[in-house]
């Protein structure tokens, strides 16, 4: 294994423990911006602290995407695009340090100020800032982008656009931007917003992008090739404008990323043992112990590295739809919660290696607390108590099992839960109060073994309680018209979440989502409780209001029983050429796109 070294969390929160009201007021533009207090940068940093400042540039790399891909433009609804594009070849205003919870620096904007109660926010944009056809990013270009992404823009840009009263031009390279909405978090979200070239748009319906219409934009990678569902490739464009940023040193090393396209993760996987591609990421803590044993580990060309990270575990499961019945009956929802045998699952599929999600925010300081809700909770969550699960407010677990196949406990309790919805077994199958038999569909994508073999074993142990389900498995362009309309009664969700949960919370189970087309409310959450606590975490004043409401939130979600879960990821796991290479500093949240490949570089190998 490769040894990395891990700094304490407490040393990226240390600044949060000073924090004071007087702190939160900014009246002079700044270099950066944290949620709370100061960020931990100072003006004058260097690089940084998780990048190799020194590292090389040149090499390639080649990773794998499961399916195809029918866009190259991320922001918009139609389509499919390479997930990686956002991060690899669009910037913003402002970036992120992934080594505090959430702290930004001037990207595009040298500088940004706000107003005493962040209900306004104002960033001066580079004189040097540049997009990749060497044309200026302009003060219009910031203004076209915000207008056309909050308007004609994925739904997940649309929320932001609602809360912005105005957005206006201050001067030669300045633009403000003023709030309807009292949230402290609207100034550092506008800095993540992606900065698009007007003039690229002109005459073009900016919804209806073709393949041929790639956005331009500011990063270091430029989409050079495609071939439509096999490949893309993006080069590091040589004349990047922010090469030489504090924020960008150590940064985008690789001359080359190609991303090719497989049908399922085990034809990926036996492409990665063939040499094709550079790295794979390993989800799978069994497969990550057994299957490794091929020629190119052995011989040291190919390396296992772990990267841990210090982020909630987020939530990973089955996701029930609670628009349509059954699922909109919290008892049935306990009840097929109860049938799943989580320990018999996980030890067949993983080897019971990996740990069980026990909450949205588990493994993190922003999780519920076992027992009751705590004082600080309680008082958040009490004014919604009737809209709450009854036991909300009490000591919740997860139902476990002693591993066994027969979980015959909690079988009885799901069947005690259906006999309380109006539920009874006629000749074998179980019917609802109208006699409609329950039955449902989960969908799956195509390829994805591991889902499709948690299913089937669920599914057996469904048919125990005379409940009947049919697994449909859809191609990726399928199964994302069919999730964007909220077409399907049960599927695979992966939400992660970070260390600072704000806005974005109303996009994953904010109740305004909850029908809006495209959203990532999978679940048809409608929760005023889950609402509230939402607002808590974006008017916060201090750490300690804001991990109550996150502590809140975890609560009312995890109680609510929208979604099974399985296990998680509490450490990343990577195979990778032994001519790539990481800081050993790592970052607090771990992998991902921007740390792999983003502060990796190239060396030829010493034989």
């Amino acid at each position: 294994m490769t040894s990395v070294c891990f700094r304490d969390l407490g040393k990226a929160l240390a600044l949060t423990s000073l924090i004071s009201l007087a702190s939160l007021a900014s009246a002079e533009p700044k270099h950066g911006i944290a949620m709370y207090g100061d960020p931990a940068l100072p003006q004058d940093f260097v690089s940084l602290p998780y990048v190799n400042p020194d590292a090389p540039k040149g090499g390639r790399i080649v990773t794998g995407n499961t399916g195809g891909f029918d866009s190259l433009n991320p922001f918009v609804l139609k389509g499919t695009p390479p997930w990686q594009l956002r991060s690899l070849a669009y910037e913003s205003l402002l970036g992120r340090n992934w080594d505090e919870p959430f702290a930004l620096y001037g990207l595009l904007a040298e500088s940004i100020e706000t107003g005493p109660d962040r209900e306004w926010v104002e960033f001066t944009l580079r004189e040097e800032a540049r997009f990749s056809d060497g044309k200026p990013v302009t003060v219009e270009d910031v203004i076209w982008s915000y207008e056309t992404l909050g308007t004609q823009g994925h739904p997940r840009y649309l929320g932001f656009w609602s809360k912005v009263d105005d957005i206006r031009q201050t001067g030669p390279r300045s633009v403000r931007i003023t709030f309807n909405t009292a949230d402290r978090e609207l100034a550092l979200i506008a800095g993540l917003r992606p900065i698009l070239q007007k003039a690229q748009w002109q005459d073009k319906d900016f919804t209806a992008a073709t393949l041929s219409d790639i956005p331009i934009g500011t990063a270091p990678y430029v989409v050079a090739d495609f071939e439509p569902g096999r490949h893309v490739t993006l080069h590091r464009n040589p004349d990047y404008w922010g090469k030489d940023l504090p924020l960008r040193r150590g940064i985008a090393n690789l001359d080359e990323i190609r991303i090719d396209f497989y049908g399922d993760g085990d034809v990926m996987f036996e492409a990665f043992k063939a040499g094709a591609l550079s790295f794979f990421r390993e989800f799978n803590a069994e497969a990550w112990a057994t299957r490794y044993d091929f020629t190119a580990v052995a011989s040291g060309e190919v390396v296992k590295s772990e990267i841990p990270h210090q982020k909630p575990s987020g939530i990973t499961g089955l996701a029930m739809n609670t628009r349509r019945a059954p699922f909109d009956d919290i008892r049935v929802r306990d009840a097929l919660l109860h049938a799943f045998n989580y320990e018999f699952i996980a030890d067949t599929l993983t080897g019971g290696r990996q740990p069980r999600i026990s909450s949205f925010f588990s493994g993190s300081y922003l999780a519920m607390s076992d027992g009751p809700a705590p004082e600080g909770v309680q008082a958040l969550l009490e004014p919604y108590a009737d809209d709450l699960a009854t036991d909300a407010l009490e000591a919740f677990a997860l139902p476990t099992t002693d591993g066994s196949a027969r979980n015959r406990r909690n079988m009885r309790t799901a069947m005690q839960l259906l006999t309380e919805a109006g539920y009874d077994v006629t000749n074998g199958v179980m019917h609802g109060p109208d006699g409609t038999p329950l039955t449902f569909e989960v969908l799956l994508r195509q390829g994805d073994k591991q889902d499709q073999a948690i299913v089937d074993i669920y599914r057996k142990a469904l048919e125990k309680l005379g409940i009947f389900v049919t697994v449909t498995t859809v191609d990726n362009a399928q199964y994302n018209q069919r999730i964007s309309a909220f077409d399907f009664d049960m599927t695979d969700t992966r939400r992660a979440l970070s260390l600072s949960p704000g806005n974005e919370q109303r996009l994953y189970w904010g109740s305004e989502a909850a029908d809006q087309s495209g959203s990532r409310n999978l679940m048809g959450i409608a929760s005023p409780a889950v609402d509230a606590m939402i607002s808590n975490l974006t008017t916060a004043t201090s750490p300690e209001a804001f991990e109550t409401a996150a502590q809140a939130l975890d609560r009312v979600l995890t109680t609510g029983r929208y979604v099974i879960p399985i296990w998680t990821y509490a450490i990343g796991r990577v195979a990778h050429d032994s001519t790539l290479h990481f800081p050993e500093t790592l970052p607090i949240y771990g992998d991902g796109v921007e740390w792999l490949p983003g502060v990796w570089w190239y060396e030829p190998r010493k034989d």
